[in-house]
């Protein structure tokens, strides 16, 4: 594989990776959203899941951010009476976000992407290798 190979593969990965972790954040800056109206579902967790394509340019495979999915889940209750979106028994519907998997989630989107940048900070170091032997 070529060094320009190497870098639109790591720099996919990248792309990709920052798209899971946007999804992530909003998944946990919603984690306590309930619902206006005691009828109103919660917000749903999303899932982002990723797809292999193929880069004709280069004639290798990337990888992309694919559709997001919606977990089906079912939602969390609290006794809340006095919430405006409680029901008639007094219970809140909160969203199915677990605040701890989505942490987990977030760390391994971030390791993820730590390695596509040093894949990328290591092609580039071969490459200026590559140019100081050539001026030699």
């Amino acid at each position: 594989m070529d060094f320009t190979k190497s870098i639109f593969v790591a720099a996919s990965g990248l792309k990709a990776q920052t798209g899971r972790m946007r999804i992530i954040a909003e998944n946990i800056a919603n984690a306590d959203s309930t619902g206006r109206t005691p009828n109103e579902d919660p917000y749903r967790r999303k899932i982002p899941t990723f797809e292999a394509t193929l880069n004709r340019e280069i004639n290798a495979e990337t990888v992309e951010l694919g559709p997001v999915e919606i977990d089906r889940t079912e939602f969390k209750t609290r006794y809340e009476p006095g919430h405006p979106a409680a029901d008639e028994k007094g219970y809140v519907r909160l969203p199915n976000v677990n605040t701890l998997v989505e942490m987990v989630d977030m760390r391994e989107a971030q390791r993820s992407y730590e390695a596509n940048l040093n894949l990328i900070q290591a092609t580039r170091r071969m490459l200026q290798k590559t140019i100081d032997i050539l001026r030699a």
